[in-house]
C-alpha cells in the first residue's frame, strides 16, 4: 500500500515560533483523498497551485498558504506565526468595503451613481453630487479634506464633515530615481504599505502605475512582488486615489498624468470587483477623465475574469505571458497550472472578435537563457496568430534574492527582429526607475517570511548558474 508523509519544524525568530509542516501525500494515499474533501490550505475564489497568501486564522496565527494540487511533486510548507491576532483575516482575498472609516463614509469607494444616491439620501439635490464629484476628481482640485470643496452649499459641506471621508491613502515618502520616474509609498489604515509609480516620457505622455493588492498571491518567480505573499486587496478608493495623488503631487512638476497602468503590486484580475470599479470611475468623464484606452489592466492570465473584464469594461488589457512553453511557464508563472497556455490563447481569440479594434497588450519579460531564444521568437508568432494584439518585450529587473538575469540589449533586439518579420507588433521597454526599486517587477518589501522558490527544471540550472 502507497503511503504519504509529513515532517514538521519549529524555526524561532527572536521571540516567536515558526512553524513549517510539508506533506508528501503519494496519489492514491487515504491522506490525499481526506485532504480532497477537506484541504489544509484553502484560497477561497481561486484554487491555482502554489499561489501564496498571507492569512490570520480564528485561532490568531497570521499564515502565509501555498496551495499545490497533487499532480506535482513539489512540497506545500505551512508557515504559521503566532502573535498576531490583531490583524484581520484578509489572506482568503478579502478586502476592506469601502465602507465607513469610524462613522464616516469613504467617498472614493463610491461611483458616481452611488455617491449621487448618497447624497440624495441625506436630502440634497443631484447636482451637489455633481460638484462634489468634480471636487474629487476634476477642476484641478483634487480635493483631499473638506476644506478645499469649494462652491459647495454651507449645509452640504456641514453633512459631508460630518459624515464623509475624503482620504483614502496617506503618503509616506516619495523617491525620485536618476531617469526621473517617482516611486510613491503610501501607507494604509492597517499600517500596511503600498507602492505607486510615476513615469515621465519624453513625448508628452506620464504614466502612472498603480497597485490593486498588497503583495501578491501568484508566485511569479521573477517578481519581488510575489515574493510577499498577498496581505489583502486594495478597496475601490485605495486604487482610484493612488492616480488622485498621484495628479495632485506631480502634475506641477511633471505635467499631466495621461496614462493608467494597473501594473504595479497585485493581481488585479484577483481584486476583480474593486479594479473593475476603480478602473470605471478613473475614465468617467466628469471625473478623471482618463480615456479608456489609455487605463490599461494586466493580468497574468486569470481566464474567468478576463472573460468578465472583456465584457464589463472598455479599458485595455495587458496579458503577461513570459513563455512559449507550458512547461516553462508552470515553472515561472504557477498560475498557468490552473489556466494553460491554450486555454489562455484561445479564449482571447474567441473573445476579441466581438471588440472592435481592440488589440491586446501581450507582456514578455525576457530571461537570459530561459525564454529569449530564436525557437522561443518563433513560437510566439505561432501563438499569437489570430489575435488582435502588440508585444512589449521587457527588459528583466534584478532584485534580492533574484535566480534570474536580463537577457542582452543584443539577444533583446535580435527576438524583437525575429517577431517583426513574423508580422509582430513589437516594442522594446527598457528599465525605468530600477535605481529606486520602481521598475517593472521590483515593488514592493517581503520581509523576512516570504514565498518559496520553486523548483528549477534541470535543464535550465546552467542558465541560472545552480546545480541544486
Amino acid at each position: 500500500m502507497e503511503m504519504g508523509y509529513m515532517w514538521m519544524r519549529r524555526v524561532r525568530f527572536g521571540s516567536n515560533s515558526l512553524f513549517l509542516a510539508m506533506a508528501f501525500p503519494s496519489p492514491a494515499s487515504p491522506a490525499l483523498r481526506y485532504a480532497s474533501r477537506h484541504p489544509l490550505f484553502s484560497f477561497s475564489c481561486l484554487k491555482p497551485p502554489n499561489l501564496i497568501s498571507l492569512a490570520s486564522s480564528s485561532l490568531g496565527h497570521r499564515s502565509i498558504s501555498i496551495s499545490t494540487p497533487s499532480c506535482f511533486s513539489s512540497a506545500s510548507p505551512l508557515l504559521s506565526l503566532p502573535g498576531n491576532d490583531h490583524l484581520p483575516d484578509f489572506g482568503r482575498g478579502e478586502s476592506h468595503q469601502n465602507l465607513p472609516k469610524g462613522s464616516k463614509v469613504l467617498l472614493k469607494g463610491m461611483n458616481y451613481g452611488e455617491l449621487q444616491e448618497w447624497v440624495q439620501s441625506h436630502g440634497f439635490r443631484p447636482g451637489q453630487a455633481l460638484m462634489l464629484w468634480k471636487r474629487l476628481y476634476g477642476d484641478n482640485i483634487w480635493a483631499h479634506v473638506i476644506d478645499e470643496l469649494e462652491g459647495l452649499n454651507k449645509d452640504f459641506k456641514k453633512m459631508l464633515n460630518e459624515h464623509a471621508e475624503l482620504k483614502a491613502l496617506s503618503l509616506k515618502d516619495v523617491r525620485t530615481a536618476s531617469d526621473g520616474t517617482r516611486k510613491i509609498l503610501f501607507e494604509l489604515d492597517d499600517g500596511l504599505v503600498i507602492e505607486t509609480v510615476v513615469i515621465p516620457c519624453d513625448r508628452g505622455r506620464t504614466t502612472v502605475c498603480v497597485s490593486s493588492q498588497v503583495g501578491c498571491a501568484m508566485n511569479c518567480q521573477f517578481c519581488y512582488t510575489g515574493r510577499m505573499g498577498l496581505r489583502r486587496h486594495l478597496t475601490a478608493a485605495e486604487i482610484v486615489e493612488q492616480a488622485v495623488y498621484a495628479r495632485r503631487l506631480l502634475s506641477p512638476d511633471i505635467g499631466s498624468i495621461t496614462n493608467v497602468v494597473f501594473m504595479g503590486m497585485g493581481e488585479p484580475f484577483h481584486n476583480i470587483e474593486n479594479v473593475i470599479k476603480a478602473a470605471d470611475i478613473m475614465v468617467d468623464e466628469q471625473g478623471l477623465h482618463f480615456s479608456p484606452r489609455k487605463v490599461t489592466v494586466s493580468t497574468s492570465g486569470l481566464v474567468p475574469q478576463l472573460k468578465r473584464f472583456l465584457h464589463e469594461s472598455n479599458c485595455a488589457l495587458a496579458v503577461s505571458l513570459n513563455a512559449t512553453t507550458d512547461e516553462v511557464r508552470n515553472w515561472i508563472m504557477p498560475i498557468n497550472r490552473k489556466y494553460k497556455l491554450n486555454l489562455l490563447l484561445e479564449t482571447l481569440r474567441e473573445e476579441l472578435k466581438f471588440k472592435n479594434n481592440y488589440k491586446v497588450l501581450f507582456e514578455y519579460v525576457m530571461l537570459a537563457g530561459i525564454n529569449d531564444s530564436m525557437e522561443d521568437a518563433n513560437r510566439l508568432i505561432d501563438l499569437v496568430k489570430g489575435i488582435p494584439c502588440k508585444i512589449n518585450l521587457i527588459s528583466f529587473n534584478p532584485h534580492s534574492g533574484s535566480q534570474f538575469r536580463p537577457s542582452s540589449d543584443e539577444r533583446m533586439v535580435e527576438f524583437r527582429n525575429v517577431l517583426a518579420k513574423g508580422g509582430c507588433i513589437v516594442f522594446m521597454r527598457f528599465s525605468r526607475g530600477d535605481d529606486q526599486m520602481a521598475a517593472c517587477g521590483q515593488l514592493g518589501n517581503p520581509g523576512s517570511i516570504q514565498a518559496p522558490l520553486l523548483r528549477v527544471p534541470e535543464q535550465f540550472r546552467v542558465a541560472l548558474n545552480t546545480g541544486t
